[in-house]
């Protein structure tokens, strides 16, 4: 069996609005920020590398004419001490020949090496490939404390007629980067900050839009909860002419005709449940009189021929059903009215049971399971027509043994009725307690008003109980009938 799936919980509109609006504002922030910062970056370190390869071209320029064109590690070291300037290392190559790697810089105040000197191994082959190449190329890589510019460029030879051929000499120089560094970190910090601040301007700006377009919103909502609860007079305040002053006359308007519609079904309603009680109190004196010429004609119904017997039968009979049919009526008008009010009296609930059995002619037809000194305070004629309905239902549309079962605790009494016919079909169950609604199928019924079971509700409902109806397991109707042990005192008017 498949279990129904939980649905998931969504977030409100205001926590998806800010949602939204701090999501365009870090994805625009981003961008930006992004953007500015990878230019700004690559212009500060084209700079640093454009200056740097100046100034090192700037500087070997001073070192022409070469005094050895085949130097020794002391000439390639005074070579690389002409490049390097300042914290700037320099390393000079030749077949295999470099310039002295010296003792390292001091690290004050303790005198102490603090990081050798550029050695080649550092420098990368790709660089070194370039190099040896004739040509002038550059590298950025991270050594020892941070990162590093390597420059690299070959030294020649210029003969006397004017021609240039390589020397065999190659020179790097490599420059620190953490000025760059520094300020490149600067501008992602300042990036991060500004990234924040777009952020928290952002969500105020969200909550005053939430609050601009939430509070018509809510205001629609709480219209729309209580023109659900019935107040029809239920209007919203039209502010503007956006989108939102458009749903709140739009609202307006459905409200004003939802209202007249219910004004007017209202009225018909009342003009119809008043024709009802007028006609049906109406009828009564001609059906008084109808009802003693039918008594008579039913005692001499026996000595009447054929068909004129029949006849006075049938009348009787009918007369019986239209009278009965108009105490219906009466007493529907009454719980429509609100006029229906209840008599209350301390009773033996299983006395009360058996009493109305025994006015209809009932104890033997109908098994009972009713537990002595239960008590409770009630209407006992209401209740008396309650059962009078539940069980001559059973015994005219069910089969037997047809039985009543009491139960009670300290708040409620609890009487089912039963019978072990074919039960009630699944689509009457719904529909058993309507108004006029006779079933058909597995319980036609042929007679009655199709008032007794929706009275006998209208009953339940006025002691603050209630009445069901379901099909036992193992065949049959039960209907449940539960009422309080002490029902509440009502005002009502007098029936």
């Amino acid at each position: 069996m498949n279990r129904p799936v939980a649905p998931r919980p969504s977030l409100g509109l205001r926590a998806r609005l800010m949602f939204a609006f701090a999501l365009l504002c870090v994805i625009t922030t981003a961008a930006v920020a992004g953007g500015i910062y990878v230019q700004a970056r690559v212009a500060i370190l084209q700079r640093t590398q454009d200056a740097a390869v100046q100034a090192m071209r700037s500087r070997l320029q001073a070192l022409y004419p070469l005094r050895d064109p085949a130097p020794d590690a002391a000439e390639l070291g005074r070579i690389a001490g002409a490049v390097a300037e300042g914290d700037d290392d320099a390393l000079a190559l030749y077949h295999g020949t470099r310039s002295p790697a010296g003792p390292g810089r001091p690290c004050l105040p303790f005198g102490r090496p603090c990081r050798p000197r550029l050695d080649p191994e550092v420098i990368p082959e790709a660089l070194r490939r370039e190099v040896a190449g004739g040509h002038i190329a550059w590298q950025r890589v991270v050594w020892l404390d941070g990162p590093h510019l390597i420059i690299g460029t070959p030294l020649l030879i210029v003969d006397p007629d004017r021609t240039a051929r390589a020397s065999g000499i190659e020179v790097y120089l490599a420059q620190s980067l953490a000025p760059e560094q520094r300020s490149i970190d600067g501008l992602a910090a300042s990036a991060w900050l500004t990234g924040g601040a777009a952020l928290a301007f952002a969500v105020v700006l969200a909550l005053l839009a939430t609050r601009g377009v939430l509070g018509p919103v809510r205001e629609l909502g709480r219209a729309a909860r209580l023109l659900g609860e019935g107040e029809m007079r239920a209007r919203i305040a039209v502010r503007g002419s956006d989108e939102l002053a458009d749903v709140a006359r739009t609202f307006n308007d459905t409200a004003a005709e939802l209202e007249r519609h219910v004004r007017q079904l209202r009225e018909m309603e009342a003009d119809a449940r008043r024709f009802v009680a007028d006609v049906s109190h109406e009828l009564r004196t001609p059906l008084a009189a109808l009802t003693a010429v039918a008594d008579v004609l039913d005692e001499e119904a026996a000595g009447l021929p054929e068909p004129a017997g029949r006849a006075a039968r049938l009348v009787s009979q009918e007369t019986l059903n239209l009278t009965g049919l108009v105490n219906d009526l009466i007493e529907i008008s009454r719980f429509d009215s609100g006029v229906a009010a209840l008599a209350l009296n301390e009773v033996d609930v299983a006395e009360l049971v058996r009493a109305t059995l025994r006015t209809r002619g009932w104890p033997e037809r109908v098994g009972t399971e009713l537990p002595s000194a239960v008590r409770a305070r009630l209407d006992p004629r209401r209740v008396d027509v309650i059962l009078a309905n539940l069980v001559g239902n059973a015994l005219r549309h069910g089969e037997p043994p047809v039985s009543i079962r009491l139960r009670a605790d300290p708040r409620w009494i609890t009487l089912e009725v039963r019978d072990h016919g074919p039960g009630l079909d699944e689509a009457v169950l719904p529909r058993v307690f309507d108004r006029f609604y006779k079933a058909s199928a597995a319980r036609a019924r042929s007679e009655g008003s199709g008032l007794g079971l929706a009275i006998a509700r209208e009953n339940a409902r006025l002691h603050r109980g209630d009445l069901t109806v379901a099909n036992a397991p193992d065949g049959g109707a039960v209907f449940t009938l539960r009422l309080p042990s002490r029902a509440p005192d009502q005002d009502g008017g007098a029936e």
